[in-house]
């Protein structure tokens, strides 16, 4: 087994190239990690706590990245998480609204 288990970075180099494939790939991770934390994570936080949080993503998905660049398949388990964490918040959703319609 020869082949690369990291789809988007070989999707970026082959039809991009290799010029900034790390800001290309920070960027893809940090809105892919802002959405998993919003989706599956976030709170009320007031105004200050939110932008630390966010900040410390920031920071925090330098390494993500480079694990990405290793062609550790990274990228694609955001995208995984992104997706369940989106169903599991659509039917929750769906519970809540029959539970309130039927009330």
């Amino acid at each position: 087994m020869t082949g690369s288990f990291s789809i988007v970075l070989d999707y970026i180099v082959a039809n991009y190239g290799v010029q900034n494939i790390f800001w290309k790939m920070y960027i893809i991770n940090l809105v892919l990690s802002a959405i998993a934390y919003k989706l599956g994570f976030a709170r009320k936080l007031s105004l200050w706590k939110n932008v630390f949080v966010y900040f410390m993503l920031f920071l925090g998905n330098y390494l993500t990245t480079i694990f990405s660049i290793m062609k550790m398949p990274m990228t694609e388990s955001l995208v995984i998480i992104v997706i369940v964490l989106t169903i599991y918040r659509t039917r929750m959703y769906m519970q809540r609204k029959a539970k309130n319609a039927s009330s």
